[in-house]
């Protein structure tokens, strides 16, 4: 379990890059591999797991957007971009399913059960973006 909260930690903060510094009062810059200690190590191949996860878990469509992404977090962020779209997007379809929850009437020929399986819907995917409707406005 703790692995897989680093494993997830790597996904949404980026890879560890193992530093050094130049002088003592100098600046930190990256270490170069040869200079990588045991913990160095081990850091660095959270981020490999992490991407070998990643990557084994997508189809080849996905592959071919993300085979180029150099961190685990690069490739989760570029699936984010390709299965939810950008913020505008996402915001676009925020309002308008705030827009059909507002207008939301039964259809004509509807029944009761198609009703509430569309109302269902429509209060699902705003919770899932985010936009949670209050239960007084329910």
């Amino acid at each position: 379990m703790v692995e897989d909260s680093e494993l997830w930690d790597i996904i949404c903060d980026g890879p560890h890059v193992p530093m050094k510094k130049l002088e003592e009062t100098g600046p930190f810059v990256p270490k170069g591999r040869r200079e990588y200690n045991d913990i160095d190590r081990k850091a660095v191949e959270k981020n490999y797991r992490a991407k070998k996860i990643l990557m084994c878990g997508i189809g080849p469509d996905e592959y071919n957007k993300v085979s180029v992404c150099e961190n685990a977090k690069e490739i989760w962020e570029a699936l984010q971009t390709t299965h939810e779209g950008t913020t505008q997007v996402k915001q676009s379809k925020i309002d308008m399913l705030t827009i059909e929850y507002e207008l939301f009437r039964m259809k004509d020929n509807e029944s009761i059960q198609d009703m509430h399986t569309r109302f269902t819907f429509i209060i699902s995917e705003l919770h899932s973006r985010g936009d949670v409707i209050p239960e007084t406005s329910l």
